[in-house]
Order: C-alpha cells, then structure tokens, then sequence
C-alpha cells in the first residue's frame, strides 16, 4: 500500500510540475489617462490560462496614454497627452528589474501627442493631435531622449465637425528609413523619409471624406496595410500597386442592423497574416476579419465586456487578445482560436483609465 501511495505522490507530483511548466507568463505595460484615480505607467501580466497578476503603478507622470519600445526593449518611451503652452511632452525610462526608472523628458513640438514610434536606429517619432504634426527626436543608448529636432506640420481640414483642422493620430515606421502618418483630420496618410537626419514629406494618399483615419497594421508577408477610420467605422485596405500605395476598398466594421453611435479606435493583425480586429467605441465590440487576398472578410463580433474599448493588443505568440476598456475602467482576456480567429472570453481585471497595452 505504501510504494502504492508514493507512485501515487510521484505521479501527481509529475503532473503539477508539468502543469506549472505549461503556464505562460506575458508581462505588459499600461498607459493611463490621470484625469482620475490612475495615477501613471503600470506594469502587469496575463498568464496563459487568462487569469491577471496584480497591477503596481512604475511610473507617476501624466496621462501616459500611448507607450513603444526602443533599443531592443531596454528603453520604455511613453508620450505625455497634453497641452502646455502648445505642446506636449515624451518621456524616456529604462526598463529595470522592478519597474522603470525615468532617463529624460523632451517636448514634442505638438498638442496632446496621442502615438509614439520608434526604428532599430534611434529614431522617435510623435504623433500630436491637437497640434496636426509630427515631432522627430532620437533615444541614445542610455536612453536619454534629444532635444526635438523637427517638426513636420500637416495642413488642410476635413468635412465633418471633428475635422476642421488637421489631427494626426499615430505615426508608423514601415522600415528605418520611411514612416507613414494617420491623419483623422484630412483624411490622409502622409509618408515621410529620414535622410540624414531630416524627416521629409515623400507622398500622401487621400482616403474617403469624413472617414477619420485613426491607426494602421501592417501585413507581416506582403506590402499591404489596414486603416481603422474612426469617424465612419471602417476598414480600408491599402496595397502597393506598380510601386505606389493605393486604396483597395474598404468594409464596415458594424453589424448591418446596428444603429447606434460607434467610433473605431485600434486594429491589429494576427502574427500568420490571416486575421484582422478592430476595435469598436460605442458597439463596444471587437469586429474580426478573415484576410481574402486584397480583401477583408467580415466573420464576427466579439463584445468587449465593457465600455470604450481604445486600445487592445495580442500577446506576443497570438494566444491571447486583452483589451483596455476606458470608461468600464477594466482589462479584458480572450483566447484567440488560431484556426478560426475567433475569440474567447477568460477574465477581467480592474484598471483605471486603460488605454494603451504594451507586451514585453
């Protein structure tokens, strides 16, 4: 009975261990807006059954509302939404073993910047959307942000109340040496150059009146991207064609029969090129799509469990999908079914003011 009993311990023993080793951890980054009890950057994770560790605050600063890496995930740069005599402000913080710790601060030539990016070579580039420009400054090694070296001002308006002058939502470098801005008030996106040290307009691309270009993915196979429009629910689909960008077409990311107010703020690719979610602000969905050739498929929708869903973001691997839901003030999991694309509900966690989540 005894050597019974040890096989018994043994074997369960095996099989927690194993169970233990299956378990993924995926630690992230949440930017805020401040206007309440959030207090700055706070760092968690999700594991890989769904469940969330306990949020701790990394970082007091001000409405941090959209974070990126830079020098191969040691630095943390992160905008500061506001408006102080015109301009905003960008952060720098380098990533240590309990949290960050703050390198730098530089202007970023703007109003409420609202996107950040950076390149594989120093390069930062701000999105500021009340100031309808983009601001350049460059990271060094240590983290230490520049002064701001440039900015690229937008110009024009559009045809709705929100567009009366230029809005630029985010910024997106395509390689080290070409990025590409989203405009919600010109219906533009604006490519730019970096040559030697100036960033400079190449081209632009108008996209339908009154419909609010707000963020893009890029195809991880092709030369093909997707803007998520704010202002009219909608996807459009962008593709090189005899070596020019062009518009492909564009789906609505609303049911048919839907009848409300609904404003789209985030978009992601899943990492085999296959599916597309879009974030819907009002419906309070995630719309998913199948990629058809140049094309989109429209295949579900997904209640986002809460209200105001700004940002989401897939883990690393593409097992899960959490959202940030602004006004409910809590972080959604969903398993995402690779084959399918569909998702999951797992569980939420409370947060206040999410709304940007960053995976390490």
């Amino acid at each position: 009975m005894k050597k019974i009993l040890l096989i018994m311990a043994v074997g369960l023993a095996l099989v927690s261990c194993t169970n233990k080793k299956e378990i993924k951890t995926y630690p992230f980054f949440l930017g805020t807006y401040t206007d309440g009890e959030s207090e700055g950057i706070y760092q968690g994770a999700v594991f890989s059954d769904g469940s969330f560790d306990t949020l701790r605050l990394v970082a007091k600063t001000d409405n941090p509302s959209f974070l990126c890496f830079a020098n191969e995930q040691q630095t943390l740069i992160a905008v500061n939404e506001l408006d102080v005599d015109g301009t905003g402000t960008v952060e720098s913080y380098a990533i240590i073993e309990n949290g960050l710790e703050k390198r730098s601060s530089s202007e970023c030539g703007g109003a409420h910047p609202c996107h950040v990016s950076s390149n594989d070579k120093g390069d930062i580039l701000v999105a500021n959307y009340s100031g309808g420009n983009i601001g350049y400054l460059q990271v060094d090694k240590s983290g230490e942000l520049s002064p701001l070296k440039e900015v690229a001002q937008h110009y024009g308006e559009g045809v709705t109340d929100r567009q009366k002058s230029p809005h630029a939502h985010s910024i997106w470098f395509l390689d080290n040496k070409h990025a590409v801005a989203v405009d919600l008030g010109i219906d533009q996106l604006i490519f730019y150059q970096l040559i030697q040290g100036e960033l400079l307009k190449s081209d632009s691309l108008k996209l339908d009146n009154g419909a609010g270009p707000r963020h893009l993915a890029m195809h991880p196979q092709k030369e093909q991207m997707y803007v998520i429009n704010e202002l009219n629910s909608t996807v459009t689909v962008v593709g090189k064609v005899s070596g020019s960008w062009q518009v492909l077409g564009s789906v609505s990311t609303l049911p048919a029969d839907f009848t409300g107010d609904s404003y789209c703020a985030d978009i992601h690719i899943s990492g085999d090129g296959r599916f597309i979610y879009a974030s819907n602000r009002g419906h309070n969905s995630l719309a998913i799509f199948k990629i058809v050739g140049q094309q989109l498929e429209l295949i579900g929708h997904e209640s986002v469990r809460g209200d105001w869903p700004r940002n989401f973001a897939l883990t690393p691997d593409g097992e899960l999908l959490v959202v940030a839901n602004q006004r409910s003030n809590n972080l959604v999991a969903f398993k995402r079914n690779r084959e399918t694309g569909l998702l999951s509900y797992v569980s939420e966690q409370k947060a206040e003011m999410p709304v940007c989540v960053l995976f390490e």
